[in-house]
């Protein structure tokens, strides 16, 4: 099951305890890179391209809820 991602009038919140600001995330992502070595062979990325993203679960860190969350308005959004 995929979640909706919030947007910029919409935020998550945990349905059994209410928690709005903590959330661990499990997504999937396809990525276009462009890595910069450098003379030591230390990687540095400098441009990054999403070309795919799913986020596959939101787990709350307050009650450990699976996929219990929902988007709800941010305040202020609809002023």
């Amino acid at each position: 099951m995929t979640v909706p991602l919030p947007t910029a009038s919409t935020r998550w919140r945990c349905t059994l305890c209410g928690n709005l600001t903590r959330f661990d995330v499990t997504r999937s992502s396809k990525v276009v890179e462009y890595v910069h070595l450098d003379l030591a062979g230390e990687p540095r990325v400098e441009e990054r391209e999403v070309l795919d993203e799913t986020v596959e679960s939101v787990r709350c860190r307050w009650c450990n809820a699976v996929d219990q969350v929902e988007l709800v308005d941010r305040p202020g959004a609809g002023s």
